[in-house]
């Protein structure tokens, strides 16, 4: 049986559609960002957590810092970090010239619970369940497409750690989950997480604060980016490094 497209997927999806003040409720509490690694020649060992929960790979004090706002459903994210991951590990981060820092823009239910499981176990490992959720994502998605009524209600009701549970379940996430060491009991704590609430509940707020309400969106040394892919941001951060360089001499 042909599986369902990406399309459908997500059309089964748009009934799902949520705000930040939807899910979250609590106030974010902001705190230094914190190194996971130390400095390097390498920078792509290099890896520290912000305030709101985002997480940044590369030399910190990189001249040129490039933040993406992504959601875990948006198949042009997922593409997006197929084509810059491996480009940007090559080249511009390992020699400290770019920081990447990734912030969650979510636009349902099925966001969050990947959001909440993405930062679910070692820190330092965060970059390898992002990289490998968006790698699936097709894979998952399309699990939406057979998803009953009573399924997705079952997302609505009850506490939201159940909520949380039940899409987990649904989408076999703890099946992947176990892959990396991270036992149901485990995974189930990270999805009743209410520090981490408040943290994606600041990133929302974030992305508001900036007019960000589409995905992948991005900034570059904090000014909003007109790109939504990476040949756009590839040629962003190469025009930002040949500006600094020629001020540079």
């Amino acid at each position: 049986m042909k599986a369902p497209s990406m399309k459908t997927a997500l059309r089964a999806l748009a009934p799902l559609a949520l705000t930040a003040g939807a899910i979250l409720s609590m106030a974010a509490n902001g705190k230094p960002a914190k190194s996971l690694a130390a400095p390097s020649t390498n920078w792509n060992s290099a890896i520290a957590v912000t305030a709101n929960g985002s997480h940044q790979l590369g030399n910190p004090n990189a001249p040129v810092k490039l933040t993406e706002y992504v959601s875990y459903t948006c198949p042009h994210c997922a593409h997006y970090q197929q084509e810059s991951d491996p480009a940007l590990r090559l080249t511009v981060i390992p020699k400290g010239q770019v920081t990447v820092t990734v912030t969650n823009l979510l636009r349902n239910p099925i966001d969050l619970t990947v959001a909440l499981l993405t930062n679910c176990g070692d820190p330092k490992r965060f970059f390898v369940r992002h990289n490998a959720f968006f790698a699936t994502q097709e894979k998952w998605l399309a699990k939406a497409q057979t998803m009953t009524q009573a399924q997705q209600q079952r997302w609505y009701q009850g506490s939201m750690p159940e909520r949380m549970r039940a899409i987990a379940s649904d989408f076999s996430f703890y099946d992947k989950m176990s892959g990396w060491g991270i036992t149901r009991a485990q995974a189930d704590a990270c999805l009743a997480d209410t520090a981490m609430l408040d943290k994606l509940k600041a990133q929302q707020e974030e992305s508001s604060t900036l007019g960000i309400n589409s995905t992948p969106s991005f900034t570059l040394n904090g000014a909003v980016l007109d790109a939504h892919d990476w040949d756009s941001v590839s040629k962003a951060i190469t025009d930002k490094l040949a500006e600094q360089h020629a001020g540079a001499i």
